[in-house]
């Protein structure tokens, strides 16, 4: 996990976060879920969403600099521009016609789940995509870190991210890639592989093609990412936590306790403290701690949002780690 020599000078280049297909998360909080009843809705937030838009919203918190690209509806930007101006990010999205997706998401207090329903999203183009490199190359300098987050919307191919990042890597940009399904394993089939990857337990078996029932299974397919070149692998494993491989080894990060008001994000959040931790070039284990608390911080915080960095840093000195 050490630091590029030019660490030192990348300490003012913003974070980069890349949303292809960003979406407005509508927030539904009821008493109890119960199918094929009517409810009513004790709270219904709005929130402009999409795993990049989240990352950059929860890097903004910890303060660091961040710059948030992407594709765009032109129809309906004003959730988007309002986040990044209360937070400070720079917008460098992409405007296509028509609207974002809406995703809704149904939060069940009894249970303490979260129910999605994802809505149709944009249709993009080569020219669309081409446009968002143009602006990455505009962005990236050797040695900084790069986000490609999140699903592809119509009309991109699944090897998209795969294409990206030989681009961006072969500038010498870390790329930190959290997406799931084709794209994710036409990324890891490609010779030019990201620097980090974060799947759960379920899409690191899709990309495993088998079930991957105990820890010593997770990190046997974890280690053959790492065989093949991705240089830090993150599975994150919901209540039980998270396993973190590098060259330096293996460790498991366990969660403190703490009252959760909405796992919506709490993935996206992990991706964050992990970039942040890349970003100061700590040791894996402040890379597994910082990321487990911004993941836990997210919990007691509804939308895309984190407590101050004070809070944070006491709840990294809370996370339990075990060298594996």
């Amino acid at each position: 996990m050490t630091a590029p020599s030019s660490q030192a000078p990348l300490a003012q280049v913003p974070i980069v976060t890349v949303t292809l297909n960003p979406a407005i998360d509508q927030t539904i909080t009821v008493e109890a879920l119960r199918p094929g009843t009517v409810h009513r809705a004790r709270e219904v937030r709005h929130n402009a969403g999409g795993k990049g838009v989240n990352v950059a919203s929860c890097l903004a918190d910890w303060g660091a600099p961040v710059v948030a690209t992407g594709l765009l509806g032109a129809n309906n930007t004003a959730p988007f521009g309002a986040l990044f101006a209360a937070k400070g990010i720079t917008d460098r999205f992409a405007l296509v016609a028509g609207e974002t997706r809406i995703n809704v998401k149904i939060a069940d207090l009894a249970s303490g789940d979260t129910t999605d329903i994802n809505l149709p999203g944009l249709t993009a183009s080569a020219a669309d995509l081409e446009r968002v490199r143009a602006i990455l190359h505009g962005l990236a300098v050797p040695g900084s870190l790069v986000l490609l987050a999140g699903s592809l919307p119509e009309g991109l191919p699944a090897g998209c991210y795969a294409d990206l990042t030989a681009d961006l890597a072969g500038r010498g940009v870390r790329v930190v890639l959290d997406s799931s399904g084709d794209p994710l394993a036409a990324a890891l089939a490609a010779p030019r592989l990201p620097y980090c990857i974060k799947p759960n337990r379920h899409e690191l078996e899709a990309w495993a093609g088998r079930p991957l029932p105990t820890e010593d299974a997770i990190l046997d397919a974890a280690r053959g990412l790492r065989a093949r070149g991705v240089g830090v692998v993150v599975v994150s494993l919901g209540a039980d936590g998270a396993l973190f491989l590098a060259e330096e080894g293996a460790l498991r990060a366990g969660l403190p306790p703490v009252q959760t008001l909405s796992t919506v994000g709490a993935g996206d959040a992990m991706v964050a403290g992990l970039i942040a931790a890349f970003r100061d070039g700590v040791p894996l284990e402040g890379v597994a701690r910082l990321s487990v608390a911004f993941a836990v911080a997210k919990l007691g915080c509804f939308g895309p949002n984190l407590p101050g960095a004070d809070a944070v840093r006491a709840l990294a000195s809370q996370v339990r780690v075990t060298k594996l």
